[in-house]
């Protein structure tokens, strides 16, 4: 069967409102969203109630009334007490029972006098008292409570059948055993718990006040669409008091006197919980415990929203004054005796889900990876459903928590994540800026670049040599007219499309590309290279722009008129050079032969000079 409880990933905000009220723990974040963990949870519904979101819901059962109700056997609607709180939108009660009617059941039982049986099995309980105190079982969430949580408490539940139970064996005697039974009520738990009764006390589907309105919208019944009818016999008492506070005591007077009573009467999730705990570890107080889980039934899971809790109160007072005017007290007590000897009793058993204590060790690592390792900052402020940030640790050490559920975990994280956005803002800032300063420096390069280009592109066509420059795959980067009109139509038509040749293959257009090749390869200029083309003798000179990525060239027409006069002039410039060159070694040579020349006879005459002086000095001897 599907889960009672279950959350919609989908529609979960992750405010995590729900795992704050679940008094079992029975949630946990999953990824993005709440998971419900059906062996904990107790179906009090309070996650349902609290999620603003309306992600989590409560499994749907009118489908399966609306199986019975088509079926071939008698369907009894059993409505618990707890109407009189929730349809006070319906005029008269007999309205509502002939609503109830107009859906098909065949009959419409008063839970009231369940509540009624029930409430004399605890009166007599209670009052042959022989030392052990109970706690009373009408409430489903505390049963389940009970056994998950506080097992060694087990013994200790009234063992009696909550009023629904009791009636459902009340109709059965009454109409026959195959009499199909559905329960409208307030509580979203007694979908699970009517699951543990067998035999004549069977619930065959259970039905919230929400499904039951929603059934009743499906099948468009008002109010002013029926007749009065009233219930099927027997008749409640004061067991229409069941929804509120000591409604079910007073239903056969037991006595509530704070002096003399031995009875402890709370509701709400906090007296709920501190009293259980107080009922195990204290053993002073020695008292029974009469428990409801919700604010009276009056504010159960089941009911509309916004409900006011003490309007409800006050509806439900009015509603059963309203029947006690004119009450058949004799054929009631006549009716309560003829079922006196109905089986209400059952049993219990653990159904313990209480995880593994962690140890100290692994409590204090995880306190100080929340940043409370101090004692001070364990306190706790509850936000995250735990009374204390110690009993958190301990939850997150089983697994139910994380670190997100931490207010003040998330709000310091949250302030570095600040800090570091706020520093990465500014950082952001200041690139933006030199962003902005570095567009407009390229901006202004660009148009330099572009100006630059058009100055370039407008000198090269002023030029009469042909001009061409060329990247590593030898396709032509620019050239200029006197390269196009050089090298014929082809180029001139090519350059009609795409100015200047830029992207063509120098090696479809002109047979001396391997010139190009070579000054690509080996990074060494090549000048004045002659080369025939067609009828034309053209002159090359190829030069490195970027070593090995980019190269250049200048190609002159040998043939043409004012070309031929230049290389006439040029060329006569250059034997005139040479043969000056000549000339100027010739007489270098020439000077230094005659240099040496002289050297020697001044040195021959000098020493015949020497050579006369000494033969004059002999003879003179």
């Amino acid at each position: 069967m599907v889960q009672l409880i279950h959350a919609d990933p989908d529609k979960c905000n992750l405010s995590l409102t729900c795992i704050r009220v679940c008094p079992a723990k029975a949630i946990r974040i999953i990824g993005k969203h709440a998971e419900i963990l059906p062996s904990r949870c107790i179906g009090c519904g309070n996650c349902v109630t609290m999620c603003s979101q309306n992600a989590i819901d409560v499994r749907d059962e009118k489908k399966m009334v609306q199986d019975l109700l088509e079926g071939d056997v008698p369907v009894a609607a059993i409505c618990d007490p707890t109407i009189s709180a929730e349809f006070v939108d319906i005029t008269d009660y007999r309205k509502f029972v002939g609503m109830i009617r107009a859906l098909g059941f065949t009959y419409v039982m008063e839970g009231a006098f369940g509540v009624d049986l029930v409430s004399f099995r605890y009166r007599e309980l209670l009052y042959n008292f022989y030392g052990k105190y109970y706690i009373s079982t009408n409430c489903p969430p505390v049963v389940s409570y009970v056994e998950k949580y506080h097992p060694e408490l087990v013994d200790n539940l009234a063992p009696i059948v909550p009023p629904y139970v009791a009636m459902a064996k009340v109709t059965r005697q009454l109409y026959g055993e195959n009499t199909k039974v559905v329960f409208l009520t307030a509580c979203v738990a007694a979908k699970d718990d009517a699951r543990f009764f067998k035999g004549d006390g069977r619930t065959d589907a259970v039905l919230t006040f929400l499904e039951l309105r929603e059934m009743f919208a499906e099948k468009r019944i008002t109010e002013n669409s029926v007749e009065f009818s009233d219930f099927d016999p027997p008749i409640g008492r004061k067991g229409g008091l069941f929804p509120i506070n000591r409604g079910m005591l007073q239903a056969v007077d037991i006595n509530q006197d704070l002096l003399s009573a031995s009875i402890i009467i709370t509701e709400g999730r906090n007296n709920f919980l501190q009293s259980l705990q107080e009922f195990k570890t204290e053993i002073g107080l020695q008292q029974h415990l009469d428990l409801f889980y919700c604010e009276g039934c009056i504010m159960g899971p089941g009911t509309s929203s916004g409900g006011k809790k003490f309007y409800r109160r006050s509806q439900v007072i009015k509603y059963v004054n309203k029947r006690l005017r004119d009450f058949d007290y004799e054929t009631w007590q006549q009716q309560v005796e003829s079922f006196r000897d109905l089986d209400l009793g059952r049993s219990f058993k653990p159904r313990d889900q209480r995880l593994p204590y962690p140890s100290e060790s692994e409590i204090q690592r995880v306190l100080h990876e929340m940043g409370k390792g101090k004692v001070e900052d364990q306190l706790g402020c509850g936000a995250c459903g735990y009374p204390s940030c110690r009993e958190f640790a301990v939850a997150y050490c089983q697994g139910l928590t994380n670190y997100e559920m931490c207010y003040t975990y998330t709000i310091r994280k949250m302030h570095t994540y600040i800090g570091k956005l706020n520093a990465t803002n500014e950082k952001l800032k200041k690139t933006k800026e030199a962003l902005k300063q570095s567009e407009e420096k390229a901006r202004e390069e660009e148009k330099a670049a572009r100006l630059a280009a058009e100055t370039t592109t407008a000198m090269l066509n002023k030029i009469r040599a042909g001009v061409v420059i060329v990247d590593e795959n030898l396709k032509i980067i620019e050239s200029n007219h006197s390269f196009i009109n050089m090298i014929g139509e082809d180029a001139q038509q090519i350059n009609e499309v795409v100015p200047g040749l830029k992207g063509a293959e120098l090696q479809s257009l002109v047979p001396f590309y391997k010139l190009f090749a070579t000054v690509l390869q080996s990074g060494q200029d090549l000048l004045n290279r002659d080369t025939a083309f067609g009828s034309s003798i053209l002159n090359v000179s190829v030069f490195t722009i970027e070593k090995n990525k980019i190269v250049g060239g200048i190609i002159r027409d040998l043939t043409a008129p004012e070309v031929r006069r230049e290389e006439v002039v040029t060329r006569a410039r250059e034997v005139i050079r040479e043969n000056l060159e000549t000339v100027q070694q010739i007489a270098f040579l020439l000077g230094e032969s005659a240099s040496k020349t002289e050297k020697i006879l001044t040195s021959i005459i000098e020493a015949q000079k020497l050579g006369t002086r000494d033969d004059a000095e002999i003879d003179k001897k």
